[in-house]
């Protein structure tokens, strides 16, 4: 009785195995990150900007090679005013969401088949990490004489692309799923599809949103590649034009936009993720 009542006055107990202290009354780690730090995914491209504001403002950095930070700015709001900005952004847009969804959903089913089949992994895997080893630049020429210059050249190269990191990180998650969860579901005399529903598919969200916002940053990667070849809208267009006119900011215009999008996608997919992965306990 008096070691059970010492125990329990402890204010702070330590997991021998975890080498790691916790406070009895938050049950948070001491050790292990901070508190998170508000918007602090944009701390970095904010110090990146003032970094560039004062290379450019103390006269370090040639405008005549790079543009300063003001100048890019004016140069946005006067083809925002001029529409074609706006035109040729919502062409882009479209272009990489309907890629990446299909390419994420050919990802799962494909991950779904190999990482629950032996006979599905011998068949599928191979075959897409060979994939995996050939840039989209590589394929572009066979891509045009398949499946010609217009819209579903670009949309199938991008969901091809993307396919990849859905489908290596799910599967990978899925045939990693421990072997005391078979065991298990089956002395509870669980369904393989119950099997996969209740187990299966939860341990594998983790190495799905992983691979989602890897897709996710792809599908802009192809998509600047596709638009700069046998393109007449989009924001790789715009910048292969402004090249061919020696139009700095425009093309730097493109890249601050492309840097946009792509941190804004990233931020939408994390957001996500913490939702439907709120039963995981992680730091």
């Amino acid at each position: 009785m008096t070691t059970l009542h010492h125990q329990a006055e402890r204010p702070v107990r330590t997991d021998v195995s975890a080498r790691v202290t916790y406070d009895s009354t938050t049950k948070r780690p001491r050790l292990g990150p901070a508190r998170r730090v508000p918007f602090g995914r944009l701390l970095g491209p904010v110090l990146l900007v003032a970094v560039w504001s004062i290379t450019a403002g103390a006269g370090w950095l040639d405008q005549n090679d790079f543009p300063a930070p003001w100048q890019v700015v004016d140069k946005a709001i006067e083809l925002t005013q001029q529409g074609v900005l706006g035109d040729n952004l919502l062409v882009s847009f479209r272009r990489a969401m309907i890629g990446l969804a299909l390419g994420v959903a050919a990802g799962l089913v494909l991950a779904l088949v190999s990482g629950l089949s032996r006979l599905g992994e011998a068949v599928i895997d191979g075959p897409l990490q060979i994939w995996r080893a050939i840039p989209a630049l590589a394929v572009i020429p066979l891509a045009i004489i398949w499946l010609g210059i217009g819209e579903e050249m670009k949309i199938t190269l991008i969901a091809a692309a993307t396919m990849i990191p859905v489908y290596i990180n799910t599967a990978a998650d899925l045939s990693g799923v421990d072997v005391r969860y078979a065991e298990l579901a089956e002395t509870l005399g669980l369904r393989r599809s119950e099997f996969i529903r209740k187990i299966a598919l939860p341990n594998a969200l983790p190495g799905f949103f992983t691979g989602l916002r890897l897709s996710a940053t792809v599908a802009w990667l192809v998509l600047v590649v596709v638009e700069q070849t046998n393109a007449s809208s989009g924001l790789g267009y715009m910048m292969t034009f402004a090249r061919s006119l020696s139009q700095l900011d425009v093309i730097t215009v493109g890249l601050a936009v492309y840097a946009i999008l792509g941190l804004t996608t990233d931020t939408l997919v994390r957001i996500l993720e913490r939702r439907a992965l709120r039963w995981r306990k992680t730091m």
